[in-house]
């Protein structure tokens, strides 16, 4: 009870009524589903109060390792903090009711040193959920997620954020879901040696046949398999041999904006079937194809630079500012973000929609969306496109629930068929490491 009160008295104060059950305060009663006279911003409200809002990728804990070498007491996340898009100040005005927290390890992290510092971000993220016990609580499962909500604490779960973090170990797979990672993005920005990212040559064909075992072992396991950061061919070859539903843990349309992170129509149409969820991405970049092509455009003008004036850094540098002043940069907005997620919507279905905002991974937000605090906005917003109170519920987190409740029972009835995948054992230590 002393939990509740705490959390509901920090978003009282936000102006976020996220208080729930029959402990609330009947005189701060949100107005009731159906009434005419309800704004959207109350109409957010009320259904963040009802729903646990479940966003698929944040990188706080990597800002723990960059700003703070991974010591939880010199990063106070306790009042807010202009360096950083999440905050406990800032949460409690978004009304988020589930994190996934990004274990991120970038790629030039490879061999054994990309388990060791896996299992370092894992450990922060654990030191972080325990250092706020009335604001976080640990999460394994679609059950715990609920029971964390009811709880007023935002439940708290793990997702490695690319393939390279196992070292091509189902050993290391396992031991990563015993220690409470729930997702696994494929790859990151490069390929592994098993599957095939969308920003790098492909060399597999999407897959590898180990790549299938993995993606087998996960469907066995429990562990939600994200096609997040992987090339089309591996978003196929994944669908083809899932037994589970899958998730894109944070990517966009690539109907609105043909950024080779984010999904084809015809794979947002097989995820209906599979039954799997895209979360929507707040990435910039993701979001408006005017500032993608924009970024194009910069790049060439670097390379141009590069070319004409070599090793004169002081020179290309001043060339690309010059150029920037003259060619201002698009801005991505909330709205952009909305036309994302209403594309899914018609291409998918409501039932294959979520969020995914990519906060603290990215420099900025867009308009509108600059943090974690803001999530109410478009949830107004996609109110007053018209979009009715079971569409933002599912969108807000009961699909994610589903898709859990899914690959947690088809992992029960596989364990009970399947002995556990047992890959090539390494004789040696990786070269990489």
């Amino acid at each position: 009870m002393r939990r509740f009160r705490n959390r509901l008295s920090i978003v009282l104060v936000a102006g976020l009524v996220t208080a729930c059950g029959p402990e609330s305060d009947s005189t701060m009663r949100a107005p009731k589903a159906g009434d005419p006279d309800e704004a959207p911003t109350a109409r957010a409200r009320r259904l963040l109060s009802e729903v646990p809002l479940t966003d698929g990728h944040n990188d706080l804990p990597w800002q723990y390792r960059a700003k703070a070498q991974n010591d939880v007491e010199k990063l106070d996340i306790t009042k807010r903090d202009p360096r950083l898009q999440t905050d406990l100040p800032k949460l409690a005005e978004g009304g988020l009711g589930a994190q996934f927290w990004s274990v991120y390890v970038p790629v030039s992290f490879t061999g054994g040193s990309a388990v060791t510092a896996t299992m370092e971000q894992i450990d922060v993220t654990y030191r972080m959920v325990e250092k706020y016990p009335d604001r976080f609580g640990l999460a394994f499962g679609a059950d715990d997620i609920e029971r964390c909500f009811k709880q007023g604490r935002i439940a708290s779960l793990f997702g490695i954020e690319g393939g390279h973090c196992i070292d091509g170990s189902l050993g290391a797979l396992r031991m990563f879901y015993r220690l409470g990672v729930r997702y696994m993005t494929l790859t990151h920005s490069k390929n592994t040696p098993w599957a095939d990212a969308c920003t790098d040559d492909g060399k597999c064909g999407g897959l590898s046949e180990f790549g299938r075992d993995v993606v087998r072992e996960m469907n066995r396991l429990g562990m939600l398999v994200d096609i997040s950061h992987v090339s089309p061919e591996t978003m196929r070859a994944t669908l083809d041999v899932t037994r589970a539903p899958v998730i894109f843990s944070h990517s966009s349309a690539r109907a609105l904006c043909d950024h080779v992170r984010n999904v084809p129509d015809d794979v947002l149409k097989r995820l209906a079937t599979n039954g799997g969820l895209c979360m929507v991405t707040f990435v910039p970049q993701f979001l408006s194809e005017r500032l993608r092509q924009w970024t194009e455009r910069r790049s060439a003008e670097q390379e141009r630079l590069r070319e004409k004036l070599g090793d004169d850094d002081k020179g290309r540098t001043a060339g690309l500012k010059q150029w920037e002043a003259r060619n201002p940069a698009p801005r991505a907005t909330l709205a952009d973000a909305a036309d994302h997620i209403e594309h899914v919507i018609r291409t998918a279905g409501a039932d294959h929609v979520g969020i995914g905002g990519d906060f603290d991974g990215i420099a900025h937000g867009p308009d509108g969306l600059e943090d974690v605090s803001r999530y109410a906005d478009l949830v107004a917003e996609l109110i007053r496109r018209g979009h009715d109170d079971d569409t933002i519920r599912k969108l807000l987190g009961e699909n994610l629930l589903r898709v859990f409740r899914a690959v947690e029972a088809k992992a029960a009835a596989l364990q009970r068929e399947e002995a556990p995948r047992a890959g090539p054992v390494r004789k040696k230590p990786s070269r990489r490491s």
